[in-house]
């Protein structure tokens, strides 16, 4: 009896060591090892891969936030789009954006109604998204960006560039300053 008594006291003094340790190293958080990443995974790389074949003469961005895309007067409507990211970006050779292209992983679950969410937030921005359930074949992306009766954007245009509505374009109230 006292042997088992001698054993279950030095077990609970190695617990209470090893939890005591514990304490100590829990005040100090230690940063992981950064490791590199890819960029894209399989599906993207396909995806751009061939958005380059069929469309040589148009830049093609990957992952670009919707801040670059998006702008807003009120910051609770810019909450609305942070943290989000388009897949590929299409632009013509004035650095204007033709399309919107995302793709959507099979292998992630995501929510469909975050995809419908992001593709409404950008289209009443005016702009052109295409949307594919896995990686696009080379006809589908034929048919979508080469077909002469494909839906291009109504945006006015100067100089052959597309204008862009600016805050300083906008009516602005002029206030009475009385003194």
């Amino acid at each position: 009896m006292a042997i088992y008594i001698v054993i279950g006291s030095i077990l609970l003094l190695c617990m209470l060591m090893i939890a005591w340790k514990s304490l100590e190293t829990g005040d100090k958080q230690q940063d992981s090892a950064l490791k590199q990443r890819a960029i894209f995974n399989i599906n993207e790389q396909l995806t751009y891969t061939r958005l380059k074949e069929i469309l040589p003469s148009h830049i093609v961005l990957a992952h670009v936030s919707f801040d670059a895309l998006l702008t807003t007067k009120y910051y609770r409507t810019r909450n609305k789009y942070r943290n989000m990211v388009a897949d590929f970006v299409i632009l013509d050779q004035n650095q204007q954006v033709t399309a919107i292209v995302a793709v959507d992983d099979p292998m992630v679950l995501k929510r469909p109604q975050l995809a419908q969410y992001q593709d409404a937030l950008l289209e009443m921005a005016g702009y052109r998204v295409v949307r594919y359930d896995d990686v696009p074949e080379y006809f589908q992306l034929r048919e979508d960006f080469l077909n002469p009766n494909a839906p291009i954007l109504n945006t006015p245009t100067v100089n052959g560039l597309k204008k862009y509505h600016l805050y300083s374009d906008l009516e602005r109230k002029k206030v009475k300053l009385l003194s």
